[in-house]
């Protein structure tokens, strides 16, 4: 259950609010797993040292700031940049190419990269990175390219886009716009209005974003 509220006191409402419903229905709830996080906000003034941020409470027990913390999957973090989300899905990444090729070392070429598209595509909440650096990016596309290179066998310094069109496989580029304007094209078809109000503007910065993701394809392609 995730609380969001432009301020200290909108969020003790919320958190009141929680409280009695919750002694109402006999539930209560558990502070230890319970935390909040201050979102930086650019251009504003400097953050509030730790000390001076008003206590919040949660049944009368104060909660824990934290600066990062992972929801349904995904890193978020207080200054809202992906890099923390970003590594998690190299690692991830990391983890799931060393298992196929350790596995499936003998197995054909078909099937290693048919286990390949399942396992190592799915780039998770990738669609949602719009805040990071190239730096962050090119530590993803290079992990992802050298599982390729390891389970086929193939030299280390071979050509990325070649061997994946011999391959019939998307590359990294491909992958994560595709991944965006499915997300772009769902909130399109979505009957939920703010979700709506996102992509409605040609100006939003979800369309600067894919057309920043356009771009770069056609630069590399």
């Amino acid at each position: 259950m995730v609380l969001l509220s432009p301020s200290v006191k909108a969020l003790r409402r919320l958190l009141s609010i929680c409280e009695s419903y919750a002694s109402s229905h006999g539930l209560q709830y558990n502070v230890k797993k319970s935390e909040y996080m201050i979102f930086k906000a650019a251009g504003k003034r400097p953050e509030m040292p730790p000390l001076d941020v008003p206590v919040i409470c949660l049944n009368g027990a104060p909660l824990q700031r934290v600066f990062s913390f992972k929801y349904l999957g995904h890193y978020l973090t207080d200054d809202l940049k992906d890099h923390l989300d970003i590594e998690r899905e190299r690692r991830a990444l990391a983890v799931r190419s060393n298992m196929l090729a350790r596995r499936f070392a003998c197995c054909s070429n078909q099937v290693k990269i048919t286990l390949f598209k399942a396992f190592c595509q799915s780039f998770y909440t990738s669609s949602l990175w719009f805040n990071c650096t190239q730096k962050s990016l090119s530590a993803l596309r290079v992990q992802y390219n050298n599982g390729f290179r390891a389970l086929l066998k193939l030299p280390r310094f071979c050509s990325a886009s070649k061997m994946f069109a011999e391959a019939r496989t998307d590359g990294f580029h491909a992958i994560i716009r595709k991944r965006t304007a499915s997300l772009v094209n769902r909130m399109r078809s979505s009957s939920n209005g703010i979700l709506k109000m996102f992509v409605g503007k040609p100006d939003s910065p979800m369309h600067k974003h894919i057309n920043k993701l356009m771009i770069m394809g056609s630069l590399i392609a």
